[in-house]
């Protein structure tokens, strides 16, 4: 319930007085001493039913109640639509570019699914040291995909018409020795355009150790969270 200090009541006292204070004085002039008395007493009741409906009656403060309360409810729920919209944009939003990146990283043989089984017509195993037959890097297999598995605009300048069968081959993510000093790190190839080569043990590349633990002599070992994805390589 609304608190009214001492300030207020004397507010709220002379504007409930200055009206009948005004009818007072209209009347008072021109009339006898009994009539006077009279006025007086019928406007200090007046005054007093008035103050007892506005601010003495449990009626009233319960209307007044009721619409502090509709106010309140109005408020709060202006602040729950708010609220929810608030979580629904951001949540959205997050929730897209959530997708967006593991969309993105489902590309290029990245996938986090697990490879298997392996189809027998993949020839080349995660761990494998290659050499590009028309560039001539060396480096390591990290993953493959039993097709190319990337966006369609990347996909139309690298295979033309007359190679569009490519397309469809397995493909195979590289790291790419760094002491070949060739401009990139990462290679994204098919099948037909690598051959593998053995007695090559040390390729230099800043993520081997991220994928793979030492060299068995033909291949790379691969860390457990690899081989989890690859388990029949």
């Amino acid at each position: 319930m609304p608190h009214i200090n001492a300030a207020a009541a004397l507010q709220i006292s002379m504007l409930l007085f200055a009206l009948p204070a005004q009818y007072f004085i209209s009347q008072w002039y021109g009339t006898d001493s009994a009539e006077r008395i009279q006025i007086t007493e019928r406007l200090i009741i007046a005054s007093w039913s008035i103050s007892t409906r506005s601010y003495l009656s449990l009626d009233a403060w319960a209307g007044r109640l009721k619409l502090w309360l509709s106010k309140t409810r109005t408020s709060l729920y202006v602040e729950l639509l708010i609220l929810h919209f608030r979580n629904w944009y951001y949540g959205e939003k997050k929730t897209k570019s959530g997708d967006n990146e593991a969309k993105l990283h489902s590309y290029l043989a990245e996938s986090a699914h697990v490879h298997s089984p392996k189809p027998e017509y993949i020839k080349f195993r995660v761990g494998q040291v290659i050499i590009h037959r028309r560039f001539g890097y060396s480096g390591v297999i990290v993953g493959w995909d039993v097709k190319a598995n990337t966006p369609e605009e990347q996909l139309q300048p690298r295979y033309p018409p007359v190679k569009q069968d490519l397309k469809d081959t397995p493909h195979y993510r590289i790291l790419i020795n760094k002491a070949n000093g060739f401009g990139k790190s990462t290679a994204y190839v098919s099948e037909e355009e690598i051959t593998v080569i053995t007695g090559l043990e040390v390729v230099y590349h800043p993520d081997m150790e991220t994928y793979f633990s030492g060299y068995d002599g033909s291949k790379y070992i691969m860390q457990p969270w690899l081989k989890k994805l690859y388990p029949h390589d």
